[in-house]
């Protein structure tokens, strides 16, 4: 047997991993949109819905799935052979938003420490923020390309009927 057959079926039992490593996502996010609804209903019948640190919880939960979907779409991109870098980006950002939004520096032992985390979540951020706004500019700059080449095949890729 050829090293390209064995390079083969190692790729086909690679993407039926990956397949099933989207399932399993898919599963993890309904379990979490139940736990969410489980976690609502509880906050209405306490009536501690109004309660900053119960909202924020929830507000981290719903962070947690949409988490899940970017990891989901970057199983369902990577298997596809498709770009991921995007879907990672906003899985970065989705991550960062969630850790600045349950921030707590009493939960770390020293201000310094609080301070460090709080430094290193904002470097994170801007860093994130800074590969955000290169890829919207290089997808932005590829479609003016291809407006101005309209005549290229290259081109009918990027246009949009109106």
């Amino acid at each position: 047997m050829s090293i390209d057959a064995w390079a083969s079926r190692s790729e086909r039992v690679m993407q039926w991993l990956e397949l099933g490593a989207a399932y399993f996502l898919v599963v993890l996010f309904a379990i979490g949109v139940f736990d969410l609804g489980v976690s609502l209903y509880e906050l209405i019948n306490s009536g501690t819905f109004t309660d900053p640190n119960s909202l924020i919880d929830l507000i981290d939960t719903v962070l947690v799935l949409l988490i899940i979907v970017e990891v989901f779409e970057t199983v369902v991109a990577s298997s596809r052979r498709e770009p991921v870098v995007r879907i990672v980006i906003n899985a970065g950002l989705i991550a960062i938003a969630r850790k600045v939004i349950s921030y707590r520096p009493s939960e770390y032992e020293s201000t310094q420490q609080a301070f460090i985390a709080a430094a290193s979540f904002t470097l994170l951020l801007v860093a994130l923020i800074g590969a955000f706004y290169a890829i919207r500019r290089i997808a932005t700059l590829g479609i003016d390309k291809a407006n101005s080449d309209i005549g290229t095949p290259e081109a009918s890729k990027y246009r949009t009927e109106d």
